[in-house]
């Protein structure tokens, strides 16, 4: 397994990867319609490159296949966490965590879906408020998580 740091090339394969897992992975937790409007498979690249490049940003290959990313941004908010369906359990979003939260000054913040707050919490984040979040006029359940002393 090999971290290293974005690049611009991968953007398109995050995205992939974003959707597939949010279908494959969130599915559990989420409706379809829900899982339609979370990801859309309508990613504006040019803006996730723009972000992506901005935040700390790592990418997780193996066998020449991106397997997980994530990022993080300069205050401590932990952005972007997903690891492909076929390599849940690997221990991929805890080599990501582990660099993204060495990354940061302070606390940490997250917003954690319902599939990935049990995650989190084992990595000693609390949850701060459950909150509900609308896209396209569907609500999606999920946590403000924070790991530190900042509450909000």
């Amino acid at each position: 397994m090999l971290i290293r740091e974005y690049q611009a090339s991968d953007c398109k394969e995050l995205a992939e990867l974003f959707y597939d897992t949010v279908h494959r992975v969130n599915a559990r937790d989420y409706t379809k319609e829900q899982l339609d409007v979370w990801a859309t498979g309508q990613v504006d690249l040019e803006k996730w490159n723009q972000t992506l490049k901005e935040h700390y940003s790592v990418v997780v290959v193996e066998d020449n296949t991106v397997v997980g990313f994530g990022d993080i941004d300069r205050t401590g908010y932990l952005d972007r966490l997903y690891v492909h369906a076929d390599y849940q359990g690997r221990g991929v979003a805890t080599e990501i965590c582990n660099r993204l939260e060495q990354a940061a000054q302070g606390d940490i913040l997250t917003h954690a879906s319902i599939t990935a707050r049990p995650f989190f919490e084992k990595r000693g984040y609390k949850v701060v408020k459950e909150q509900q979040v609308e896209r396209q006029g569907i609500l999606l359940t999920n946590y403000v998580m924070i790991k530190g002393g900042r509450q909000g």
